[in-house]
């Protein structure tokens, strides 16, 4: 299939772009893989924990898209404003954020940045600290998961504010 075959010739609303694929329709099998490993990663972890990988690894990805899908989600798990305007810059701001949560936020920065050092000894050994190894296992799966929906969302041209799962 060209690529004329699977995207429209209309043009955004918001960029004059041409719209992109919609992946989930376009590769449903992919998509639902996507899904399935989200959803295992996500079982056992403390629901507020897994809304700040996502909202890290989405700062450091440059996806509004997701940064706004996660942020809305975390508040509605009554996430506070203050925590989640402290996630962009929780190195400075430890005190917003638990010593787990913590290791969490720095394992999904160096997961995130792999090409720009990979995974020290001394990160993974403080996440390692703070999860057993099935946690650490589903919190490793959880920043691959967010890191492939950043990339999902940023290459078919995802709108922050829509909210389309």
């Amino acid at each position: 299939m060209t690529t004329t075959e699977i995207k429209t010739d209309a043009p955004s609303a918001t960029t004059g772009a041409a719209v992109r694929l919609n992946f989930a329709k376009a590769a449903p099998k992919a998509f639902r893989a996507v899904i399935g490993l989200d959803a295992a990663a996500r079982e056992g972890l403390d629901p507020t924990l897994v809304e700040l990988v996502q909202i890290r690894s989405s700062h450091l990805n440059h996806c509004a898209y997701c940064l706004h899908m996660h942020t809305t989600d975390a508040r509605k798990a009554g996430e506070s404003e203050e925590r989640l305007h402290m996630v962009a810059v929780w190195q400075e701001a430890t005190h917003f954020f638990t010593e787990k949560e913590q290791a969490a936020l720095a394992l999904t920065d160096a997961v995130t940045r792999v090409a720009d050092g990979g995974i020290s000894d001394e990160v993974y050994g403080r996440a390692a600290a703070h999860f057993d190894e099935p946690e650490l296992a589903r919190l490793l799966a959880l920043i691959f998961t967010i890191n492939t929906w950043n990339r999902i969302a940023l290459a078919t041209g995802k709108r922050a504010g829509t909210d389309e799962r």
